[in-house]
C-alpha cells in the first residue's frame, strides 16, 4: 500500500494528500502521527511502521515537541538523551530563534 488511508488526510492539511506516499514520505508521516494522530491513526502507524523506523525518527526529528517526544519516550521505553528535541542544547537553540 503505496498510498496513505483517507482517515489520516487530516493530518496533512498543508500538503497535496493524494501525493503522499508511505515509502517515500515515511519520516514526514512519522512526524506527523506522533505529534497530532489518534488512536486509530497511531494503530495504522504501528500496523505500517515496524518500530525501528518509528524510533529512528523519534531520535532524529526536530518537528517533535517536547510534550510529544517524551510521551512516545515513555511508550518506546527510550533513554530520553537519545533523543534530539529534548536534548537541551537543541533547547536553548530553538529559544534563541523564537524566544516567545
Amino acid at each position: 500500500m503505496r498510498k496513505l488511508p483517507h482517515f489520516l488526510k487530516r493530518y496533512f492539511w498543508d500538503v497535496d494528500f493524494p501525493k503522499l506516499q508511505k515509502n517515500s514520505h515515511a519520516q514526514f508521516i512519522i512526524e506527523r502521527i506522533l505529534e497530532y494522530g489518534d488512536e486509530e491513526a497511531v494503530r495504522w502507524l504501528r500496523s505500517n511502521f515496524d518500530s525501528g523506523e518509528i524510533k529512528k525518527v523519534l531520535y532524529n526529528s526536530k518537528n517533535i515537541s517536547r510534550k510529544s517526544a517524551n510521551f512516545w519516550q515513555l511508550i518506546f521505553n527510550i533513554d530520553k538523551d537519545k533523543i534530539l528535541c529534548l536534548k537541551k542544547s537543541f533547547q536553548e537553540k530553538r529559544r534563541l530563534i523564537w524566544k516567545y
